[in-house]
């Protein structure tokens, strides 16, 4: 009897042994991945949610980084740019730019997606005219600027064919004037843009089941109703999801349009991203910079939540 309580009490003290080995096994084993993924936290933290953090900070300064003795104010820069007109007026630019820019970034797309998967084109005149159809998304923001300046020079080859045509008897100043250089910046902008739209709904077109237009053939559906009834719906969670970034990038543009009319003229395409980078390093209010980055900031933020929210219910459906 009593070997078998010894032999009992070292089993016992052999399994409580065990159980702590496994508990801690279990816990490193669970603390593993975050160690993996640690380095890249803390590099995202370094590069990204620390500045953030300093740029929210200084919103709220007065004299950020200029200024050693800078005190704290609130909100009080937040009210001054709400109530500066140009912030409006650039905000007002931003949202036609970006509107207008995604709305014929789809149409364009789509319709050369549609274009290039149809069978009515010829195999060989198809591959020549994706090689120029991806063409403008080839060139860097700076060739686009440099190409767009050129032509819509008023000595340019635009203005040459117009007056040739009769169209116009004038040389029309494109990025010059008021009235035309916010509609002549969001053309090229959109001429530089649709490419992305084209390859990705090419690809959604080229992964829709032939078996769903066959079997609408058998049933008597036309072109329309086929493009209506099953291509739109087999594409739409490709067109939302690309149109949400394609929003979200689009409202932070700034290299095509410094570089083409650099807010000019006379505030006429002022964006956003050239608001703010004039209010920190034209007038080296960093600052007021600060809170029109926030602004920047929150209206993504709101963009991205949709953009989440869209990608959680296509996964789960």
């Amino acid at each position: 009897m009593a070997h078998r309580e010894a032999d009992g009490a070292l089993f016992a003290t052999a399994v409580t042994k065990n159980g702590r080995r496994s508990h801690k096994n279990s816990r490193r084993g669970a603390a593993l991945p975050y160690l993996f993924v640690a380095p890249a936290m803390a590099l995202f933290s370094l590069l990204m949610l620390f500045p953030m953090a300093m740029v929210f900070r200084y919103s709220l300064m007065d004299g950020a980084i200029l200024r050693p003795d800078s005190s704290f104010v609130g909100f009080r820069n937040f009210r001054e740019i709400f109530s500066d007109e140009i912030f409006w007026q650039s905000l007002g630019q931003t949202l036609y730019f970006t509107i207008m820019s995604v709305v014929f970034h789809l149409l364009i797309g789509l319709t050369f997606a549609l274009m290039l998967n149809s069978s009515r084109v010829h195999p060989m005149v198809r591959n020549v005219l994706r090689v120029l159809y991806i063409l403008p998304w080839l060139f860097t923001a700076v060739i686009i600027a440099i190409i767009w300046r050129l032509i819509l020079d008023p000595n340019g080859v635009i203005n040459g064919y117009l007056i040739a045509l009769n169209i116009i008897d004038f040389k029309v100043e494109w990025f010059s004037s008021p009235a035309t250089a916010i509609h002549a910046l969001t053309f090229v902008n959109i001429w530089a843009g649709y490419p992305l739209y084209m390859v990705s709904l090419l690809a959604g077109l080229q992964g829709i089941p032939k078996e769903y237009y066959e079997a609408a053939r058998v049933d008597g559906a036309n072109t329309v109703q086929n493009f209506f009834y099953i291509t739109l719906p087999q594409l739409k969670p490709i067109i939302t999801s690309i149109a949400l970034l394609d929003f979200i990038w689009t409202m932070q543009v700034f290299p095509l349009v410094w570089m083409t009319t650099g807010g000019g003229p006379i505030h006429a395409t002022e964006m956003l991203s050239t608001y703010t980078y004039k209010l920190a390093f034209t007038r080296y209010e960093f600052s007021l910079a600060s809170a029109s980055a926030i602004v920047i900031f929150v209206l993504s933020m709101c963009l991205t939540y949709f953009y989440i929210r869209h990608q959680r219910s296509t996964a789960n459906a």
